[in-house]
């Protein structure tokens, strides 16, 4: 919004016909309460600028001009620890008292801070569904108050324990209510032959730091058995919350109050298939046997009554509930302040690290809210958490330390003043603390010059008022002096009342009397301005609201209150639905566009964009909930956040299998080098599933000497190899030569014999051990003798 010293004056647009209308108008705007100002001109207006109104002669003393501030009534120092002789005057927020003084459309503001003291009391208050299916549990739980006190004697040397129980309303349609069935529910079943009767709540234990009578009364507990599948589980924990002084709540501690079951709650309304019509109303109604007495008499509560309560005493709710209706619960933590929603195990086996997990979640953060907020009252809040940065729009902390001081400064407009100028007042605290912020709001709405107001002033011609330098006319009677009457035609000058040449007198929206217009009246509306050309109806709306209910419709133009922009008012500044559960804003993946993410990253989406299976750090971002929620390794397992931020499904194999389409296989190595394999899919239900192998996959250490002895067979066979086969090669080589010399004996005999046959008359052939004559041949038949002729063995030659 552009500053109105360079912009269209409001000031002056002739809505204000009093002092009180003045400042309605913007809070930049001042008036003059001067008798003779603007004696010497025209036209003035005394609803206009501070700046303007003295430069056109008004004494400083005649401006009304109030102003919003805020002032520190109480301020008590933060503490550093919380048990010990004073732990009832442990303070956890500053200041704790404000005053207020507020002119409407002027904003003003303060700063708290919040700090999450060490070893702080802590009472805890267990919750059980005893009906039939939770008969293993109940087992389990035989020994809890004992292990539970020594891991919560870690985090606070301050432990109470109680514990209580419930199951459903005692009559048809919930529970069997037949006469067989009244001293034993389970009669005739034959998978359990005996149970107590169906009962809403039962208080057994108060509170007390002796765990053991926690394990002696758990040791006496029956379970139950109902008709339908939901139980009563909302019935009892209105009546635990609501019963403080049966409980044994503590005014100086945290409270915790652990919801066991493993089926669906009934809600409001549902009481009525019983004829119940009675609404629930909120009271304790524990009798003298510590059983709710209103079970069979009023409805189930409504989730907006029991966050209510939840919050009135400071009551932080843990829903302890099997995997099956984990999203259903989680849809409740949405609806009830200071709620959180943990993964139960059939058997309730891991429910004490589920209950240090939950409780060290509730340390980690710090969420304020807003009880008996005035309608008419805007309220921004902005979060400096502990890396230092502001956050607008966003009123919590996470990922904080047991010490932690974070700050929150909140800015405070009054949208209008509230009827009779009644003072307001609010409260800010942080989600289950008992530690508050009272806030008293003081309005500016009424002018200091009207306690001096005079009736029937000669100044008005003794027909009207005299106030802050105007008069205010009885009814028929106009003019600045009430000197003129309704309708009074001599009066009339109508180039008075046309904004410009050839327009319309009072833009055919009133009529001209007495040198001004009177505007008409209107059923949508007020129509105002010196000539009617405004009005608080005609601005834009959004889905037939005008201003979409967050802003004021000033002469055709919305003007939005705080926390709100746009032409009609509908897009909202608050940032906190955009902030993830990791803190960032929208996931990292898109932006905060009128308090909802649009998601720019491919693939994503969610209320704040936080799913993203085909997303490049989708593995990554996965892979650490892995490693915390299965490993308890990594980078999440040292903070404490790996419950708050992982609260995928994760489901362990032996064999992973890629069947579903929609499945993104991701795989990382391990510190010991071996490889980890997981998938990434989103369920029907809009919870992520992470399909993991049980254990990495690590191929075995070699042997050394194994290795040596391959390595030297190796080489010996490969030489061996070798040898035998240079062998080969140079005794073929060696058959071949042989045989060509052999060749090429045979050749040289054959040709010496020829020769011998061909030129001698006597040849002495030598054949074994005998000489042969052949005597004398001629040259023809010694030719013929030697062609028929073996090769002989020649040894001598005559």
């Amino acid at each position: 919004m552009c500053p109105l010293l360079c912009c269209l004056n409001l000031c002056t647009s002739g809505r204000a016909t009093s002092c009180e209308d003045c400042l309605m108008i913007h809070p930049s705007c001042a008036w003059c309460a001067q008798e003779d100002f603007g004696r010497s001109t025209s036209l003035t207006s005394r609803c206009d600028l501070s700046l303007n109104l003295q430069k056109r002669g008004c004494e400083a003393r005649f401006i009304e001009f109030p102003t919003s501030s805020a002032s520190i009534l109480q301020n008590t120092p933060l503490s550093s620890k919380g048990s010990g002789s004073a732990q009832y005057d442990v303070v956890q927020i500053m200041p704790q008292k404000i005053s207020l003084n507020l002119r409407p459309g002027d904003q003003t503001w303060f700063s708290l801070q919040v700090r999450q003291v060490e070893d702080y009391p802590v009472d805890l208050y267990y919750l059980m569904d005893l009906s039939l299916s939770m008969k293993d549990d109940l087992v389990t739980i035989l020994n809890l108050g004992t292990k539970l006190a020594h891991e919560m004697g870690k985090l606070t040397s301050n432990f109470r324990l109680g514990f209580g129980s419930f199951v459903d309303k005692n009559m048809s349609p919930f529970s069997y209510t037949a006469p067989k069935y009244q001293e034993n529910p389970c009669n005739e079943y034959k998978l359990f032959q005996r149970c107590v009767p169906s009962f809403g709540f039962r208080h057994i234990l108060p509170l007390t730091d002796k765990v053991d009578r926690f394990n002696e009364e758990v040791q006496k507990q029956v379970v139950s058995r109902n008709r339908d599948a939901p139980e009563g589980g909302f019935d009892a924990i209105l009546q635990a919350a609501v019963c403080q002084e049966k409980i044994g709540w503590r005014k100086g501690a945290y409270h915790l109050l652990v919801f066991t079951t493993d089926d669906v709650p009934h809600l409001a309304l549902d009481g009525r298939l019983g004829g119940l019509v009675q609404p629930h109303d909120g009271q304790c109604h524990l009798d003298e046997r510590n059983e709710y007495s209103a079970s069979t008499k009023m409805d189930y509560p409504s989730l907006a009554l029991l966050g209510e309560k939840l919050a009135e005493n400071n009551i932080f709710l843990i829903f302890a509930v099997t995997k099956r209706f984990y999203v259903i619960y989680k849809n409740f933590t949405a609806l009830i302040p200071g709620t959180t929603v943990e993964i139960l195990d059939q058997d309730s086996k891991n429910v004490i690290q589920l209950i240090v997990n939950a409780y060290s979640n509730i340390r980690s953060k710090v969420e304020l809210t807003v009880s008996d907020h005035p309608e008419d009252i805007n309220l921004s809040f902005t979060a400096t958490c502990q890396d230092g940065t502001p956050l607008p729009g966003l009123r919590r902390c996470a990922d904080l330390k047991i010490g932690d001081t974070v700050s929150f400064n909140v800015s405070v407009e009054a949208r209008s003043c509230p009827s009779h100028g009644a003072d307001q007042t609010f409260t800010i605290k942080p989600v289950g603390f008992k530690d508050r912020l009272e806030v008293a709001v003081h309005h500016k709405c009424d002018c200091s010059c009207s306690s001096t107001a005079q009736i029937n002033s000669s100044t008005c011609s003794s027909i009207g008022t005299h106030t802050c330098g105007i008069c205010h006319c009885e009814p028929g009677h106009l003019g600045a002096r009430c000197e003129c009457q309704e309708g009074d035609s001599s009066s009339v000058q109508l180039g008075d009342c046309r904004e410009a040449e050839g327009k319309q007198l009072c833009s055919g929206r009133g009529e001209c009397s007495c040198n001004q217009c009177v505007c008409y009246e209107s059923e949508f509306g007020k129509i105002y301005g010196s000539f009617c050309e405004c009005d608080d109806f005609s601005c834009t709306r959004h889905k037939g609201v005008l201003c979409s209910g967050h802003g004021e419709c000033d002469c055709g133009e919305c003007k939005c209150h705080a926390g709100f922009i746009g032409d009609n008012c509908n897009c909202s500044t608050e940032t906190s639905s955009c902030i993830s559960d990791d803190g960032n804003m929208c996931s990292g993946r898109g932006n905060c566009v009128c308090g909802h993410c649009q998601c720019t990253e491919p693939g994503a989406f969610g209320d704040t964009c936080e799913k993203c299976p085909t997303c490049p750090d989708a593995c990554g971002t996965k892979r650490e909930c892995i490693e915390c929620r299965l490993f308890n390794s990594g980078r999440l397992a040292d903070n404490q956040t790996c419950q708050r931020l992982c609260k995928d499904k994760i489901v362990t194999v032996e064999n992973l299998e890629t069947k579903e389409p929609d499945a993104v296989l991701c795989l990382y190595k391990t510190d010991n080098d071996c490889v980890m394999k997981f998938t990434y899919s989103e369920h029907a239900s809009g919870l992520s599933l992470l399909t993991a192998l049980a254990e990495p996959e690590c191929g075995g250490a070699p042997d050394a000497f194994m290795v040596l002895l391959v390595v030297v067979g190796s080489i010996l066979l490969i030489g061996i190899v070798l040898l035998a086969i240079w062998k080969l090669v140079i005794t073929i080589h060696d058959h071949q030569e042989f045989a060509r010399f052999q060749s090429a004996r045979s050749r040289a005999r054959y040709e010496m014999v020829r020769m011998l046959y061909l030129h001698c008359d006597v040849i002495l052939i030598h054949g074994g051990s005998r000489l042969f004559f052949l005597g004398f041949k001629s040259d023809s038949e010694a030719e013929s003798h030697l062609r028929t002729t073996t090769s002989p063995s020649l040894t001598s030659l005559v």
